[in-house]
């Protein structure tokens, strides 16, 4: 069992380097399907893994001076808050509806990494072809704050917050986006400032469900952690040499085979048609 959840670490990590995508989307899924973890346990167990492999892309991204760590922190205050709902909502909502909304997500984020490559380049432009109301003081070098950047920075935090509690999701989808349409900051300072959210989010989830009781099987979190920190770290060197856009491809279609999978197995039970 060790052998098999820290395989399964290490594709979490491989996929994470290699395409993008959020750790936590294939995380679940492999521990509620390859270790057979009810859902509820498979959130925290997939925080651990994703929180830690944030926690070292960020730090590599604030040794090369690319977190805004001010928007970091305050993202990551909204993220907590969120974390608080997020568990609160997972302690209120029974294993099927739970495992239903991960499929969803897992759609969602498949999704967005299918669309049209000038549908990409449009929202990987500063501001997503608008004005950004986080912008950069040329004098400064740091991003200037006013209301609409506060709410639209904390929205985003707040988000990811209840993402990772509720459904193990590191929220990379949610935060890079709205950081890219948000600021003009650079790809890799989006990139970097979201996996210190990430981070920073995933360890006050963790103990948000460490306080309320809910940490299922404890054993698997570390190893799982650890199979996908040396997948990072491998992925990272092949990434070099492969094409990453047909990898997120394969990825997305894979996702929502995956969704659809996790839907089916949910055992939601759909109310009856009227009339029937």
């Amino acid at each position: 069992m060790m052998l098999l959840t820290i395989t399964l670490g290490l594709a979490v990590g491989l996929i994470l380097a290699l395409t993008g995508a959020g750790g936590g989307v294939l995380a679940v899924p492999l521990l509620v399907f390859g270790l057979r973890e009810p859902m509820a346990d498979a959130v925290p167990t997939a925080l651990v893994a994703v929180g830690l492999s944030a926690l070292l892309g960020a730090a590599l991204g604030l040794h090369a001076g690319q977190v805004r760590y001010r928007a970091a922190a305050y993202m990551s205050a909204m993220g907590v808050a969120g974390a608080a709902l997020g568990a609160w909502l997972g302690g209120r909502i029974d294993n099927a509806l739970l495992t239903l909304a991960f499929a969803l997500t897992l759609a969602y984020a498949s999704t967005r990494l299918l669309l049209p490559r000038a549908a990409a380049d449009l929202a990987a432009a500063p501001g997503g072809g608008r004005a950004a109301p986080c912008l950069l003081d040329p004098q400064t070098g740091r991003l200037r704050w006013t209301g609409p950047c506060a709410r639209a920075l904390g929205a985003a935090g707040f988000a990811a917050g209840v993402l990772a509690s509720l459904l193990g999701v590191g929220g990379g989808f949610v935060l890079v986006p709205a950081l890219t349409r948000a600021s003009d900051l650079a790809p890799a300072s989006v990139v970097a400032t979201s996996l210190a959210v990430i981070a920073l989010v995933s360890a006050a989830s963790i103990g948000v469900i460490l306080a309320g009781g809910h940490f299922g099987q404890r054993d698997a979190a570390l190893p799982f952690a650890a199979g996908a920190l040396l997948g990072m770290l491998a992925g990272r060197m092949l990434a070099r040499r492969l094409p990453t856009r047909r990898l997120q491809h394969a990825f997305a279609v894979l996702g929502l085979f995956v969704a659809a999978f996790m839907a089916f197995r949910s055992g939601v039970s759909w109310p009856a048609p009227a009339g029937s």
